[in-house]
C-alpha cells in the first residue's frame, strides 16, 4: 500500500476516534495490550530477522535498541495499559471564563486529528506511539526505519487485531511501508493528511525534518546532556548519579554525554571517577568508560585527549566527554553554548547554587541531585511517551497525551449580540 492511501485512510478513520467516549478508548487499548501478548512469538520471530540482518551493520549499542524479549514485549503492553488508565485530555475543560454578558467561554481540549511519528530502531516506540495516539483521540501514521521494519510490522499487526476486535477502525494505527526516504519525505510535506509530525531519532533526522516539513513538527530527542559536580556535591553521590546517567543505557537521549567538575575539587573526584567508570567497570568485566578530557582534566587523569566536537557530540555510547570549570556560572555558561535544551544535572549540597542552575539553565528539564535518565514519560507521570520534545512550542519535555492534543473554545450564550 502506497504512503498516500495509508494516509487516506487514516484521516477517514480519525473524525470516527475523536467522537468515541473514554470507555470505548481504554477498551480498544486494553484489547491492543492482549494482542500485543498474544503475538509475542510472532513479534519474537520478526525481531530475530531484525537483529539478523543489522548485526554487521550498527554498533552493539544500537543492537540493544533493537532487541526485543519476552520481557521488553510484556513492559511494551503494561505501558499500553497504563496509558488506558490516564486520564482522557479529550473533552476536558481547561479553562472556564465567565464575561460580564453571561457568556460562558471554555477552553474544551480536542486530538490533533492524523499524528505521523517518524522514528529509528526502537520498537518499542511502535506501541508507545499508537498508545498515546490512540488515548488523545488521533489516527497514528508510523514511520519506522528499515532496521526495526520487520519487528514493527509484527507489533502493529497486533495492535490492529486488537483494534478490530474491540469494535475500531484498525486504520487508526498504521505502518508505514516504504522505508526509503521517499516515505518521510512524503510525510514531511502531506499537508492536509498530517496535523502534527514528531520525529524520533539522531540529530540527522530531527534536522531533516525540522527544515523540511511543510505540516506542523516537533523537535524531539537530540540529547547532548549534562551533569555538573559542585564543589559542594556529595561525591559518592555524584559518582553513582553519573554512572547511572552515562552507562544504564547509554544509547537513549537522556543519557549523560558530558560531565562538568569544579576545579576546587577536580584533583580529588576525577580519580575517582576514573576508578569508577573505567578500572571498577573493566574488573567487573563490563563496558569502561572511554574519558574525553579538555586539557585540565586531562592533566589530573589518564584518558583521551578531547577533540573540538567532543562536547558537541550525542555519543549514544561508552564515552563521556569531561571538562574542568571554574565555578557554577561556568558550568552554566557551557551548557547554554553546547547543550541541545534537554536534560541537565547539578550535583550540590548547596542550595543557593542549585538554585542558580535551575534557574540560569534553559533546557526542557533540569535536574538536582538525581540523574538525567528520569526525563520519560512514564518516569514523570505520564504513562510512555511520543517524544522528548527540545523545543518551546508548543510542547517541551516528555510528550504525554497532553501534548497530543490541542483545544477549541467552546461559548454559551442566551441570546446575547454584539
Amino acid at each position: 500500500m502506497t504512503t498516500l492511501e495509508i494516509l487516506q485512510q487514516a484521516k477517514a478513520a480519525a473524525p470516527g476516534l475523536a467522537q468515541a467516549n473514554t470507555e470505548q478508548k481504554n477498551n480498544a487499548l486494553l484489547s491492543m495490550a492482549t494482542a500485543l501478548e498474544a503475538g509475542t512469538q510472532a513479534v519474537l520471530e520478526a525481531n530475530r530477522r531484525d537483529l539478523e540482518a543489522a548485526r554487521e551493520h550498527i554498533s552493539p549499542v544500537m543492537l540493544d535498541r533493537l532487541a526485543l524479549n519476552e520481557g521488553r514485549i510484556q513492559a511494551m503492553a503494561e505501558g499500553i495499559r497504563q496509558v488506558a488508565a490516564l486520564p482522557d485530555p479529550v473533552g476536558r475543560i481547561r479553562r472556564r471564563v465567565e464575561r460580564p454578558n453571561g457568556l460562558v467561554i471554555d477552553q474544551v481540549g480536542v486530538p490533533m486529528g492524523v499524528v505521523a511519528i517518524i522514528y529509528e530502531s526502537r520498537p518499542n516506540v511502535t506501541s508507545d506511539a499508537a498508545a498515546l495516539a490512540l488515548k488523545s483521540g488521533n489516527a497514528c501514521v508510523l514511520r519506522g526505519g528499515k532496521e526495526a521494519f520487520r519487528s514493527a510490522n509484527a507489533i502493529v499487526a497486533a495492535m490492529q487485531a486488537g483494534l478490530a476486535a474491540a469494535g475500531m477502525d484498525p486504520h487508526l494505527v498504521q505502518l508505514i511501508q516504504d522505508t526509503s526516504r521517499a516515505s518521510a519525505q512524503a510525510l514531511m510535506t502531506a499537508v492536509g493528511y498530517v496535523d502534527l509530525l514528531i520525529p524520533r531519532g539522531g540529530a540527522g533526522l530531527i534536522r531533516a525534518c525540522t527544515e523540511n516539513a511543510k505540516v506542523p513538527c516537533i523537535q524531539t530527542g537530540t540529547g547532548i546532556c549534562h551533569v555538573y559536580v559542585d564543589k559542594d556535591a556529595d561525591q559518592a553521590m555524584a559518582l553513582d548519579i553519573i554512572e547511572n546517567a552515562k552507562t544504564s543505557r547509554p544509547s537513549v537521549c537522556n543519557a549523560e554525554e558530558v560531565c562538568l567538575v569544579h576545579r576546587d575539587i577536580a584533583a580529588e573526584f576525577l580519580p575517582r571517577l576514573r576508578q569508577r567508570l573505567v578500572t571498577e567497570r573493566t574488573a567487573a568485566g563490563k563496558q569502561p568508560v572511554e574519558l574525553r578530557l579538555d586539557q585540565t582534566a586531562a592533566g589530573i587523569i589518564a584518558g583521551t585527549p578531547a577533540g573540538p566536537r567532543d562536547f558537541d557530540t550525542e555519543f549514544l555510547d561508552y564515552i563521556l566527554a569531561v571538562a574542568v570549570v571554574d565555578h557554577a556560572e561556568q558550568a552554566v555558561g557551557h551548557i547554554a553554548c553546547h547543550s541541545t535544551g534537554h536534560s541537565e544535572a547539578i550535583v550540590t549540597k548547596n542550595q543557593e547554587t542549585a538554585d542558580l542552575f535551575t534557574r540560569a539553565v534553559d533546557s526542557a528539564a533540569v535536574y538536582v541531585n538525581c540523574s538525567t535518565r528520569f526525563t520519560d514519560g512514564g518516569e514523570f507521570g505520564l504513562g510512555c511517551e511520543m517524544g522528548i520534545s527540545t523545543q518551546k512550542l508548543h510542547a517541551r519535555g516528555p510528550m504525554g497525551l497532553e501534548e497530543l492534543t490541542t483545544y477549541k473554545y467552546v461559548i454559551h450564550g442566551c441570546g446575547q449580540v454584539r
